[in-house]
C-alpha cells in the first residue's frame, strides 16, 4: 500500500518491467523521462523537489523513506509512484541495484 501523500503510478500497465516499458509509461503520463541507476545499498540523503516527481523502478528495487516519519515504500521492477512537490524523501537501493526512470511536472 502506498500511503498519503503518495499515489501509485496511475496507469493500466502497472507491473510491466524494463526500461522501455517505464519510458513509454512516463511519456504517456505527459512527462519526459530520464533514467538513473545505482549499485546495491547506495543511499540518497533526505531532500525535496519543487516539482512533482513521477517515478518508475524499471529494474531491481529501491526503498524510499517518505515524509517526516520516513515511511518506507519499497518499489520493485514495474512499480512506481507520484511524489508531490515538497515531499521530503530519502532512498536506499536494494541488494541487486536499481534502474529507475523519472519525469517531473510543475509543483
Amino acid at each position: 500500500m502506498i500511503p498519503a501523500p503518495l499515489e501509485r503510478f496511475p496507469d493500466e500497465r502497472a507491473g510491466e518491467r524494463g526500461v522501455d516499458a517505464a519510458h513509454e509509461r512516463l511519456r504517456a503520463a505527459g512527462v519526459e523521462p530520464y533514467p538513473w541507476s545505482n549499485g546495491p545499498a547506495d543511499r540518497y540523503a533526505a531532500h525535496e523537489h519543487r516539482t512533482t516527481k513521477l517515478l518508475i523502478c524499471a529494474l531491481g528495487s529501491i526503498t524510499f523513506l517518505v515524509g517526516p516519519d520516513e515511511e518506507p515504500i519499497e518499489l520493485v521492477a514495474g512499480e512506481g509512484f507520484v511524489l508531490p512537490a515538497g515531499t521530503r524523501h530519502a532512498a536506499v537501493v536494494g541488494p541487486q541495484g536499481c534502474t529507475c526512470l523519472e519525469g517531473h511536472r510543475p509543483g
